[in-house]
């Protein structure tokens, strides 16, 4: 990856904020053509600036076109965690990021989502990225964040909703998955506003190692589970 001078990151930083402001606005994306008019750029210097943001892990396109398919926290395509707004509706790759689309939304939402993916529906009430009950409930992590971006579709997928550590065992057992780390709801959501809370604004940079190694030990999040390793960016 070529390196990124100072105006080239705030334009990469530009494509991002309008992104998830449209997200934020709307509950989806608008062509590209009309994202590039509204930032004065031409379709080519769009998709140029969605490949870099790619090659930073600060979206993820789709496999055989420069369009996005995931944004974090927000899916352009269905999952089964939908956060309700009170206007619109957004799916997330996972739970942990449908609180962050929770804490970037802002106010009174709903997230809808399935106890580990499977048939038991759980709806949790948050207010300003912050549950309002869901008490009980465990989020499991099978993948260590260090490995997240070896396979971030199947990292997010494996971030699940459990009433107990004893039931993500079972179901580790089950689905034949690496059990991880069982993290309180509410850790979870801290995690969710310290991560996403500048995702909407122009001046979002993509986390460092160590800044996402901060933020972890800000949250509690101290095991050797959370633990990332090398340089550069998560």
């Amino acid at each position: 990856m070529k390196e990124i001078d100072q105006d080239g990151m705030q334009g990469l930083a530009d494509v991002h904020a309008i992104l998830i402001q449209k997200f934020l606005e709307t509950g989806r994306l608008p062509e590209a053509k009309h994202i590039a008019a509204a930032l004065d750029i031409t379709p080519s210097e769009l998709t140029e600036r969605l490949n870099c943001l790619s090659d930073l892990h600060g979206l993820v396109l789709h496999p055989r076109a420069p369009e996005p398919w995931v944004v974090h926290p927000f899916s352009t395509t269905p999952t089964p965690h939908f956060v309700e707004g009170q206007q619109h509706g957004w799916w997330a790759p996972c739970i942990w990021c449908a609180l962050g689309v929770a804490q970037l939304a802002g106010g009174k939402v709903r997230i809808h989502t399935r106890i580990g993916a499977e048939s038991e529906p759980v709806i949790l009430d948050v207010e300003d990225g912050v549950p309002l009950g869901g008490e009980g409930i465990v989020i499991h992590f099978s993948i260590p964040p260090r490995n997240a971006w070896n396979n971030v579709h199947q990292h997010c997928s494996l971030v699940l909703p459990f009433r107990s550590e004893a039931d993500i065992v079972k179901w580790c057992g089950k689905h034949g998955q690496r059990y991880g780390e069982a993290v309180p709801l509410v850790t979870t959501a801290k995690l969710a506003r310290c991560w996403y809370g500048p995702y909407a604004k122009p001046s979002w940079r993509k986390w460092t190692i160590e800044q996402a190694q901060e933020i972890f030990e800000q949250t509690g999040l101290t095991s050797p589970f959370w633990e990332l390793s090398g340089t550069g960016i998560y």
